[in-house]
């Protein structure tokens, strides 16, 4: 293995549905980030695993060769190589894992195995490093589609973090529940972009949804079931749960007599080419818009106010609670418009830093692995050639 020079990390992820290679020098200078993401799921209303890998397959070779291009670098110039090594889909990590494998042993370069949540982390330290230089510990919030979980995360004497989990959800992730709202009321997939840009139209006092408490018995998980000892407090738990709004929309929709509208609208955006759009696009948003009524509006504007505010709650009360000097939020439902603006307030209230990731850094991408890979190379902490999938990978 050859000494740190250029400082340049090549990273793959792959571990969903987004197929993702970056250059990133020194773990914050984004050199290049390319992202290719997979338009086949959207008619199943959620990711299929064999088609994700099939994916991967085709886009595996073009997105690292436009990574490295755009980045105008060589292997030669590469420390090193990081990847994704879970959690995630099975099939999907392994792709990216047998391409690193590779470039790495042909470029003779070190491998570097990175968790994915832990990316995510770093995807806001990579662009927040001077507003958290000297705060430790941080509190992150990791909020997506597959995953919810709030972690202690303090930095190590080799520079490298140390992550204890602290709270995570007991079912659905927050983000799932955000998909799964949306195909229930028949808007495209991913649900959360569309909801987070259609509810700002509804009453967000409108359905009164409440989340109960959930006790720390209820877990089934103590203290010495984890992973280290408790870097603070004495091993409480700020678990949450979202499968029951999830249930409580779907019987507001059958008490509602709500059924048939709803397959009715999903079928005149369907023919409208609406799944296949963004809401980002002002024209889909505009028709969307226009096929909705009051009564869904203002259950949007209900559920979003609800999850939001849950999870601002849950944050800001294990922030006090383990002695946080700072606050991280990552993950697909971070670029949430409601959650940023909220979450900002409250925790400003308690007088801590808080930050988000950029738009682009939010969802999955590679910049945020090769980041994460940074203190790990300067530590030499290098991944064997026998590295496999993690699929079910914690982070502490």
């Amino acid at each position: 293995m050859k000494d740190v020079r250029s400082g340049l990390i090549l990273g793959i992820e792959s571990s969903c549905d987004e197929t993702s290679a970056a250059v990133v020098r020194h773990g914050r200078d984004v050199l290049s980030n390319v992202v290719a993401s997979q338009l086949v799921h959207a008619d199943y209303g959620g990711v299929v695993p064999e088609l994700a890998s099939r994916e991967h397959l085709r886009a595996i070779v073009p997105v690292v060769r436009e990574a490295m291009h755009r980045a105008n670098a060589s292997y030669e110039q590469l420390d090193a190589i990081a990847v994704t090594e879970g959690p995630g889909l099975a099939g999907a990590l392994l792709v990216g894992i047998t391409f690193a494998k590779a470039a790495a042993f042909a470029a003779e370069r070190p491998l570097i195995a990175v968790n994915h949540l832990e990316g995510h982390i770093h995807a806001v330290l990579m662009e927040a490093e001077t507003k958290f230089a000297d705060a430790s510990p941080l509190l992150a919030l990791v909020v997506s589609g597959g995953h919810t979980h709030l972690y202690l995360a303090e930095r190590s004497e080799d520079a490298t973090w140390r992550y204890q989990n602290v709270g995570k959800t007991l079912d659905d992730a927050a983000g799932e529940a955000y998909d799964k709202v949306a195909k229930l009321l028949g808007l495209p997939y991913p649900g959360g972009p569309w909801i987070d840009a259609l509810a700002p139209h509804g009453d967000p006092t409108a359905v009164p949804f409440r989340f109960a408490q959930i006790k720390q018995k209820a877990s089934g998980r103590t203290a010495v079931k984890l992973a280290r000892e408790p870097l603070r407090g004495d091993g409480r738990r700020f678990d949450l749960s979202f499968s029951g709004i999830k249930t409580a929309v779907r019987r507001y929709v059958e008490l509602h007599g709500m059924k048939e509208p709803i397959a009715a609208r999903e079928a005149a955006l369907r023919r409208a080419a609406i799944f296949t759009a963004k809401p980002s696009d002002e024209n889909a948003r505009a028709e969307a818009l226009r096929s909705l009524d009051e009564q869904t509006l203002n259950l949007l504007a209900s559920f979003q106010a609800s999850v939001v505010g849950y999870l601002v709650r849950t944050t800001a009360a294990a922030a006090e609670y383990f002695g946080a000097q700072g606050i991280v939020v990552s993950g697909g439902v971070a670029a949430n418009a409601e959650l940023r603006r909220r979450m900002t307030a409250e925790i400003e209230r308690l007088s801590l830093p808080v930050a988000f990731p950029s738009i682009a850094l939010s969802t999955d991408n590679a910049a945020m692995i090769a980041a994460a890979a940074w203190p790990k190379l300067v530590a030499g902490r290098f991944a064997s050639d026998t590295l496999e999938p993690t699929p079910q990978l914690r982070l502490g």
